[in-house]
């Protein structure tokens, strides 16, 4: 694994981490002990040893705090740098400085339907440092997964992948990461923007680039993988990591998929299983 021994922020990653155009990142723990990622594009470093993020919708990564403060966490600003750690969250307040900053970041300050009602808080545990994306083995690690997928024999059954799913994972420029639980009880986030649909109940990635962090995933754990574009689409799927086999002669990891969840909204919810439909008794 990623070693996560820088202990603090610095003041240049304080003012890195803070403009709003940027990438955040939450891994956290459902009560059932699963891996579950959030998109938080205000998670920002906010103290030598803390973070925040600022709550103006409803989800489902702020009830998992409140009854498992354990946390993993990514920020990837625009030069294609990131943090990666681990925090561990203490409490959520309506006041205060982060909550100034917030209503004043252009996106909710001119909002005339919601603003940021909630701060939550969490202590840094350890980080990786700011490490820039190592795009060239993870261009190669890409064609690598493609020639996988191109070769492996197809498999029959149920399909997990609608077609906007499949055809969101296979474009190779969108971006993709990893999270499990962690020994610690942390979750642990990894870049996997190589990953791609196998088959129809599947996903493959080549273990080329960050495959130290990939060897260590422990075959049979619960495995989320998150799909994000740059166009603020998101996808979030979980299912047990089979470990690293050989697909095509490529050496990949595969997820057998058995949860499809959309994050989007006007209409957040599960995709997969398919959820009978329940009439509308109450207006």
């Amino acid at each position: 694994m990623q070693p996560m021994t820088v202990r603090s922020f610095s003041d240049e990653d304080l003012r890195a981490t803070q403009p709003a155009l940027k990438i955040g990142l939450l891994a956290t723990v459902t009560p059932e002990g699963l891996p579950h990622v959030t998109m938080l594009s205000t998670l920002m470093a906010c103290g030598a040893k803390q973070l925040s993020f600022g709550q103006f919708t409803e989800g489902h990564s702020k009830h998992n705090l409140r009854t498992n403060p354990r946390a993993g966490f990514m920020i990837m600003g625009l030069d294609r740098r990131l943090w990666r750690g681990t925090a561990t969250f203490t409490h959520a307040q309506r006041h205060g400085a982060e909550f100034d900053y917030y209503n004043n970041v252009p996106m909710f300050r001119y909002n005339a339907y919601f603003g940021v009602h909630t701060v939550y808080y969490l202590d840094l545990v350890g980080h990786t440092g700011r490490r820039p994306l190592p795009m060239n083995r993870i261009i190669f690690a890409a064609v690598q997964t493609m020639t996988a997928r191109t070769l492996a024999r197809r498999s029959v059954g149920t399909e997990v992948f609608n077609p906007w799913t499949r055809a969101f994972l296979n474009k190779l420029d969108n971006l993709k990461f990893l999270a499990y639980v962690g020994a610690d009880g942390h979750p642990v986030i990894i870049p996997a923007i190589q990953t791609q649909c196998l088959n129809a109940r599947q996903l493959a990635f080549a273990t080329s680039v960050y495959s130290d962090e990939l060897e260590a995933i422990p075959e049979g754990v619960n495995l989320a993988a998150f799909g994000l574009a740059l166009t603020m689409e998101d996808v979030l799927l979980r299912g047990v990591y089979r470990g690293i086999q050989r697909r095509g002669g490529v050496r990949v990891g595969l997820l057998d998929v058995d949860w499809v969840y959309n994050p989007m909204p006007p209409v957040p919810g599960q995709v997969y299983p398919v959820l009978p439909l329940q009439a509308v008794t109450r207006f």
